[in-house]
């Protein structure tokens, strides 16, 4: 736990010694400095993750490939420990926690926390879903059945780990490559009812919408 943590914590400074500690006022009246430390030897930073599954402090100006985060070990550690925040502080605009010690790493999202960007062959066992950057350490089974396309979004989700909030975003690039295996019914602007996988014709479930809608962050 101890070389995860360092780890984490060795980044996140790294980045936010390079451009220098500032005060943040976001939306909703929220504020922060990165690394304030509310209690004794107790630390706190700010994350976002966007539609991509990419990671970022959540102050960054600039968004993009160049300034997420991208260590494996530092993926690995971050979305494993990820849970909704019960903390008592930041729940609204922060409404996950990924906590290491006695630092607690807030996250907001664009969506969901958990964003699927890789389908994983494993030899010859079922496939798996990959998310935020994690490789094979972050990866789910692979549930065709459960797939959800959203009518209202127009976007893709999958059951994602229960303790970062059961369903997870599938990235555009990768719900474009799963939509070639959809079939639709005779209306025109219908969802599929069923996916056609691996040589067989299965019917969607949609048991996540409930779940989904119930899981939306305040």
């Amino acid at each position: 736990m101890w070389s995860q943590c360092r780890v984490l914590r060795s980044q996140t400074l790294a980045l936010v010694q390079s451009r220098g500690t500032r005060a943040y006022g976001g939306d909703g009246g929220v504020s922060y400095t990165q690394g304030q430390s509310p209690e004794t030897r107790t630390r706190e930073y700010f994350y976002y993750v966007d539609h991509q599954g990419q990671l970022f402090l959540d102050d960054a100006k600039m968004k993009n490939f160049i300034t997420c985060f991208k260590d494996l070990q530092f993926l690995v550690t971050f979305f494993s420990r990820l849970r909704p925040n019960h903390s008592g502080r930041y729940e609204t605009s922060f409404p996950f926690l990924s906590p290491c010690g006695r630092e607690r790493n807030f996250l907001r999202c664009e969506d969901r926390p958990v964003v699927f960007t890789h389908l994983l062959a494993v030899g010859s066992g079922s496939p798996r879903l990959s998310y935020c950057g994690g490789g094979e350490a972050l990866a789910v089974p692979f549930e065709p059945a459960r797939l959800l396309p959203l009518a209202t979004n127009g976007r893709l989700y999958h059951p994602a780990p229960e303790r970062a909030g059961g369903v997870g975003l599938v990235r555009s690039a990768l719900a474009f490559e799963l939509s070639a295996c959809f079939e639709y019914g005779s209306g025109a602007l219908t969802l599929p009812s069923h996916v056609h996988w691996q040589g067989h014709r299965i019917a969607l479930t949609m048991d996540l919408a409930p779940l989904l809608l119930s899981a939306q962050p305040p």
